[in-house]
């Protein structure tokens, strides 16, 4: 007598899973109920990254705003302050861009602000 094999909706769960688990080492990418507990906490890891990846890019953004603030002469509380007086709407990210691949308008808005 041979066993009974379970149906197509089981088979297709698995083979799910199994496609999220490939690249895993060992049997967490095959045994079935590792792979769901492994896979599970791989989403909980994406998750918090995702939340983490905003704070590492503001960071990024604020060190490399104040390391060309500092080659023009001033600090970076110091522009910042500035540029909420004049009333200059560029937030972090355009600004770390500018200072890194337009340094010559940085210049010029470090000049603008500090009058």
């Amino acid at each position: 007598m041979s066993r009974v094999k379970r149906g197509p909706i089981p088979r297709r769960r698995h083979k799910r899973v199994f496609k999220q688990t490939e690249g895993f080492s060992g049997g967490r990418k095959n045994r079935f109920r590792e792979a769901v507990k492994v896979l599970r906490k791989a989403w909980q890891y994406a998750y918090v990254g995702r939340k983490l990846r905003k704070r590492d890019f503001r960071r990024l953004w604020v060190q490399r705003i104040n390391a060309a603030c500092r080659v023009n002469g001033t600090s970076y509380s110091r522009f910042m302050h500035a540029l909420k007086v004049n009333s200059v709407e560029l937030d972090r990210k355009v600004l770390a861009d500018m200072a890194v691949n337009d340094p010559g308008a940085f210049k010029k808005l470090t000049e603008l602000v500090a009058n």
